[in-house]
């Protein structure tokens, strides 16, 4: 029977819902050309000054657009790139491998009454989120 990526990637969801996890990219690449192209026109417009007011009204920018900016993980999970998706596939199969089912219901109450299994599936999801797309994880409404 071949395993499907869908029912692994729903699990996911599932768990991340369970557990109210939210997440936060760090766009740091966005703040900073933000400042750069800030300091940029301040420098045009007002020469060695305007640099210095442009990229500290820049950062101040890139910094308020890129915080706080929370999306529940399930959401960022079904928007992942298929190789990305494959990733999270892989690492959480190493824990799964052993289970026998038929569609993604069934794995997901598999996984959900064996808390062992659960903790182990969370933990490798939090890993790829830190790690692989380089999140911050957040608990709660």
């Amino acid at each position: 029977m071949p395993v499907r990526t869908d029912d692994v990637m729903r699990l996911c969801c599932d768990l991340s819902e369970q557990q109210k996890m939210k997440v936060a990219i760090k766009q740091s690449g966005k703040g900073a050309l933000l400042a750069g192209a800030s300091a940029f026109v301040g420098g045009l417009v007002g020469g060695p000054p305007g640099i210095a007011v442009g990229g500290a009204v820049g950062g101040l920018l890139g910094c308020w657009m890129t915080s706080g900016q929370f999306k529940p993980l399930p959401q960022i999970l079904m928007e992942l790139p298929p190789q990305q998706q494959k990733k999270l596939y892989d690492d959480i199969m190493a824990i799964i491998s052993q289970l026998d089912w038929t569609d993604a219901a069934q794995l997901t109450a598999l996984v959900m009454s064996n808390a062992a299994m659960q903790q182990k599936v969370v933990a490798a999801l939090l890993n790829y989120v830190t790690q692989e797309l380089r999140a911050e994880v957040q608990y709660g409404d």
